[in-house]
């Protein structure tokens, strides 16, 4: 399937990649229809929506600078998505990138849940106000190579 992005213009992307948001994302609930793509950066994916080619997310997996990060978010929300298992979870979390790149941001206390089975997912609220909506992520990782 050939979807326009923001970041790379009209790409292929196998319908393995679409994924569905019931309830869209917070403040971008009219949306549904999303593909996930690796970014030309790693460790970073584009969330990019099929249905609006100037919506789109930077993505990261959260335990690659905070390897004590776990989900606690209702079961009803799992639930939704059709999470039968641990093994169906993938967590992603927003990227922020400002002018100074050295300070990109990742929204920890509203993480991005996929189900890898079904390919439904939701933005959830973490439980734990430990986890806010700009952890400094070059600052996380030079703590957590401190440990």
């Amino acid at each position: 399937m050939k979807v326009e992005t923001k970041a790379y213009g009209f790409i292929d992307v196998d319908a393995r990649q679409k994924i569905n948001f019931p309830q869209g994302i917070l403040g971008f609930e009219n949306f549904h229809e999303f593909v996930l793509i690796d970014a030309k950066q790693q460790p970073f994916f584009w969330l990019q929506s099929i249905e609006v080619v100037d919506i789109s997310f930077l993505l990261i997996n959260p335990k690659i600078f905070r390897s004590d990060y776990e989900v606690e978010v209702d079961d009803d929300e799992l639930t939704e998505i059709h999470i039968e298992s641990e093994e169906d979870i993938l967590v992603l979390a927003i990227v922020t990138i400002p002018e100074n790149t050295s300070k990109m941001t990742a929204n920890l206390q509203g993480p991005i849940i996929i189900n890898k089975r079904t390919r439904e997912a939701r933005q959830s609220i973490h439980k734990n106000s430990k986890w806010k909506t700009r952890h400094v992520i070059l600052e996380e990782l030079a703590a957590m190579e401190q440990k």
